[in-house]
Formats: structure tokens, C-alpha cells, sequence
């Protein structure tokens, strides 16, 4: 760690970091009229500042000759670490244009199957084609993953939570509702308008709970109806309900997008849910450490574009 007296020795207090720059220009051109005409500044400017420099670091820097200003020995020395403080400082300034292409990069996505279904598979394509060094990793929800992402352990959380916008910056994606998934012939399969609330409720259930949240959507929109659901099994995730459906008259309730998808996968039937279940907010979650990231906002960005594209 440098302490108080490093600091001034290294960097004055007195010391323009303009006048480092103007350094840097002197020791390429060796010249107060050249120097003067690259930086739109007058001749009398120009030697003013070096005239500061002169006195500052001891030396007069540049010295007249038959041929033309040279550069003292302490010039020399100095023109390396010179150039290389202006390149570092142009870059913590204007950091290099993203390019997604040159991309080598692991993205940690929190997500459940819904959430890959209908975010991630729909941009996959897209960011392999656009970024091939870039790989996807999927990982569960659990209950420490707001602090994954505070810490960047998870770069991303895709999830029908409502977000806390002072712990995480976040982005609607669509707007769902639910429907019903039962199997071809069962009673409640002959309309196609909501079910209502007690018909839904009089039937066995599939629940699905959100990893080791243990959280069932559902029965949260229930409020003070969940008891009289009778859930006859609860799952992690919901490719695995085809056999519990099938041969059951049991009830599997999905957001409409994935359960469009899943019953004509399996050639099973849907009803839309009670209109009580209401609607679900998709969002993408991220810190504010990653506000600034570029390719954390590129991924963000595809992400949001192509599951929109998709619906």
C-alpha cells in the first residue's frame, strides 16, 4: 500500500497532470513550434510548459544544436515511462470499443427451467454466432443468490420475483399469464375459458417449487385459498410431469409460454388458470457492479431482445 509521503513523492501536488501530457508531445516532436501546432495551443503556451517541466524535473529536456532540438539523457529516459503513462491513462479514460467477437468470457446465469426455455434458448444462437468464446452456465436458484450476485459469483438472475431495486438494478422482460396442463379428455379440458377458481381447486395438483427456495408460485397467488389445494406431488422442475399427467387427472399450471410449448410436446391439453392467479413480471436481475460492464450488458441486451422476438 503506498502511504502519504509515497504518494507526493510519486505525484506532487503541484504537478499538472496536463503538463504530462504536454511532456509527452515535446519528447515526440523535440519541437515547441510542432508541438504547439498537434495540440492547438499557441507557441507562448507551449514554452511556458516546458519551462514548468524544466523546472519541476530539474532538467531542461530539450537543448538547441546545429540540428535542431535534442533531447537531454534524462529526456531519453524519460520517454518510455512518459508513453506508457499516456497509453494507460488513455485507456482507464476511453476504455477500447467492445467487440463481442473477441469475447472469452464465462456468464453464470441463476435460473429456473421456465427461465432458460424461454430466455436463454431463444438468444442462444445469437450469442454463440455473435460471441464463440462465450459460454453459458445455468445454476439453480437458491436463497444466497442476491449475495452471488453482489459478490459476482452469478452475473445475471432470470426470475419472476419482484425485484428489490435497492439491492439490484433490473429489466422487465414480458409480461406472462398461466394456463393449466391436463391430458387430452380430461373434464376440464372441453372449454378454453378460464377455469374457475373452485373447479381448479377441486382437482389434485403437480407443484412446482423453485430449487432449494422451496417456493411454490402458485400456492403464493392463492393467498387465503392455498390450503384447499390438494397438490398430490411437488417437482424442482416440470419435464419431468408428462408421466404424473398423462394417465391422471391431475393439474400441472405453468406460465402460458412454457405450457404452449410443453403440452405439444407431450400431446397434452391446456385451459387457461383462474384469472385469481393474475399475471407474471419476467426480469432480468444484475448488480450495480456490472452496470458498466459491456459484455454483462450485451448478454443482458441480446437476452431481453430475442426472448421479446420469440413471443
Amino acid at each position: 500500500m503506498i502511504s502519504a509521503s509515497e504518494y507526493g513523492a510519486i505525484l506532487p501536488g503541484h504537478v499538472d497532470l496536463n503538463l504530462l501530457a504536454m511532456l509527452a508531445v515535446l519528447l515526440q516532436t523535440r519541437s515547441v513550434t510542432g508541438t504547439a501546432r498537434r495540440l492547438g495551443l499557441s507557441q507562448p503556451t507551449v514554452s511556458r510548459s516546458l519551462a514548468q517541466l524544466r523546472h519541476i524535473l530539474d532538467d531542461p529536456l530539450l537543448v538547441r544544436t546545429n540540428t535542431g532540438m535534442q533531447r537531454t539523457p534524462r529526456a531519453e529516459e524519460l520517454v518510455g515511462p512518459v508513453e506508457r503513462w499516456l497509453a494507460s491513462t488513455r485507456a482507464l479514460l476511453h476504455p477500447p470499443r467492445f467487440d463481442a467477437a473477441t469475447l472469452d468470457r464465462r456468464f453464470c446465469i441463476a435460473s429456473t427451467d421456465y427461465g432458460v426455455l424461454t430466455v436463454v434458448a431463444p438468444a442462444l444462437a445469437a450469442i454463440t454466432d455473435a460471441a464463440p468464446g462465450v459460454t453459458i452456465e445455468i445454476v439453480p436458484f437458491s436463497a444466497d443468490m442476491m449475495q452471488k450476485l453482489a459478490s459476482g459469483e452469478i452475473d445475471l438472475i432470470i426470475s419472476g420475483l419482484a425485484p428489490d431495486h435497492a439491492v439490484v438494478r433490473s429489466r422487465l422482460l414480458f409480461v406472462d399469464d398461466y394456463a393449466c396442463i391436463m391430458r387430452v379428455g380430461h373434464a376440464l379440458s372441453v372449454a378454453q375459458t378460464p377455469l374457475p377458481l373452485d373447479a381448479f381447486l377441486a382437482w389434485p395438483h403437480v407443484g412446482i417449487v423453485v430449487s432449494d427456495l422451496a417456493v411454490d408460485g402458485i400456492e403464493v397467488r392463492l393467498g387465503g385459498r392455498r390450503a384447499e389445494r390438494r397438490v398430490t406431488a411437488r417437482l424442482p422442475y416440470f419435464h419431468a410431469a408428462p408421466a404424473l399427467i398423462a394417465d391422471s387427472d391431475v393439474l400441472m399450471t405453468l406460465p402460458t409460454r412454457a405450457a404452449m410449448r410443453f403440452a405439444n410436446s407431450y400431446g397434452l391439453a391446456t385451459r387457461p388458470a383462474p384469472v385469481e392467479i393474475g399475471p407474471l413480471d419476467y426480469h432480468l436481475f444484475w448488480h450495480e457492479r456490472n452496470a458498466r460492464d459491456p459484455a454483462t450488458m450485451w448478454l443482458a441486451d441480446t437476452l431481453a431482445h430475442h426472448c421479446a422476438s420469440a413471443a
